[in-house]
């Protein structure tokens, strides 16, 4: 049965001259585009929320729906954020957000599509970064290889459409094959299975593509690749909180999200956003890494903190999530990128190649502490 879970907003009515210029319900969409859903980058209409808007001489009504699991004050914040908008425009005389239960639909609730497993993968982790530049790429390679290198079997994914860095840092010299069931077979280097947008694109072509494709086209590489029997399927998801990251969680099952931020303050703002995209998809988030978190000269073997230093581990500490471990800058991590020689394969006894298997591990460690959690 569907019923009023929640009526926010309360109807506030000035003078009678306020209403005689009303805006349509379309000008009023248009403005709730702006109004961006809670830890992520798109927008409550383009999340497909808003059920009806409904505009009377008392005011105007928007009808939103809410799936049963989400926090109320996700709904309160929402709530705020659309009659601030509406407040703003010319002519409203009452504002009144309504929220009311979606649907439940065949296997789960309408707002929500089910999350599939991926067959013959044992977990799905999604190493995540609020913003660019901070090197999460490396640090998903590189951590793909440590779990590798633990004795696990792991594919890599990248899941970036728009800067797919993977197959360079792994190689992009053979062509992907297809199966006569158009099955895609990922390749192969240092044990790892990986895909990537590059492996089909030229290195000067521009992937110019709208949601829908990029949706599509990540759907091929979860469920229409040949990853085999795999312990860990890493993916590289591309930076932010937008469509891409969005379709990934709620289309596949997570056992768990790793963000990565690097010491200084303004990529550290962005942590939250990743932490808090998890949070609201309901994915465990297993911890922070600070990538390029000090310089370790080769030569004098000093350490410098190039971008202040410990962010990251206070940061964590203040959205109560752990605090995996610190990476340092070191030329052999860039050399090894660039050559498609990435350091803890090339270079397994180096320090860094130490460190990024002590983050390994305690990763898969935290993830068996997680699954062994009853459901919530």
């Amino acid at each position: 049965m569907i019923t009023l879970v929640e009526t926010v907003g309360a109807l506030r009515f000035p003078s009678p001259a306020t209403l005689t210029c009303m805006p349509t319900p379309q000008e009023i969409l248009e403005e709730l585009k702006k109004v961006r859903y809670p830890g992520f980058t798109r927008d409550i209409v383009s999340f497909g929320i808003i059920k009806d808007i409904e505009i009377a001489q008392s005011g105007v009504t928007v009808i939103v729906n809410a799936t049963p699991n989400t926090k109320p004050e996700i709904l309160d914040q929402i709530a705020a954020e659309i009659e601030g908008k509406i407040a703003a425009m010319t002519g409203v005389p009452g504002i009144k957000v309504q929220f009311e239960q979606a649907p439940a639909a065949r296997g789960g609730p309408a707002a929500m599509p089910a999350r599939r497993t991926i067959p013959g993968v044992e977990h799905v982790l999604a190493v995540a970064s609020g913003k660019g530049g901070v090197g999460k790429s490396t640090v998903a390679v590189n951590l793909a290889l440590a779990i590798g290198a633990l004795g696990m079997r792991v594919g890599l994914m990248d899941a970036d459409v728009y800067g797919p860095s993977v197959a360079m840092m792994l190689g992009a010299g053979r062509q992907v094959r297809v199966t006569p069931q158009r099955r895609i077979v990922p390749l192969e280097r240092f044990g790892i299975r990986y895909i990537s947008m590059a492996l089909f694109v030229g290195d000067e072509t521009a992937v110019i593509w709208r949601g829908p494709m990029v949706t599509k086209l990540e759907s091929e590489f979860l469920f229409n690749v040949e990853w085999g029997n795999l312990d860990y399927l890493i993916l590289d998801l591309p930076p932010g909180t937008g469509d891409a990251q969005l379709t990934i969680t709620q289309r596949v099952v997570l056992d768990g999200g790793v963000v990565v931020t690097t010491p200084q303050e303004i990529a550290l703002l962005d942590v939250k956003r990743g932490v808090a995209m998890f949070q609201q998809v309901h994915v465990p988030v297993l911890g922070v890494i600070e990538n390029m978190s000090y310089y370790l000269c080769a030569k004098c073997g000093h350490r410098h903190e190039l971008f202040a230093h410990g962010g990251g581990k206070r940061f964590a500490s203040l959205l109560d999530v752990p605090f995996l471990g610190e990476v340092p800058i070191v030329r052999q991590i860039r050399e090894g990128g660039d050559s498609a020689n990435p350091i803890v394969a090339t270079n397994p006894g180096h320090p860094v190649s130490a460190t990024f298997k002590s983050i390994a591990a305690n990763i898969i460690s935290r993830l068996a502490v997680s699954n062994a959690r009853p459901p919530a």
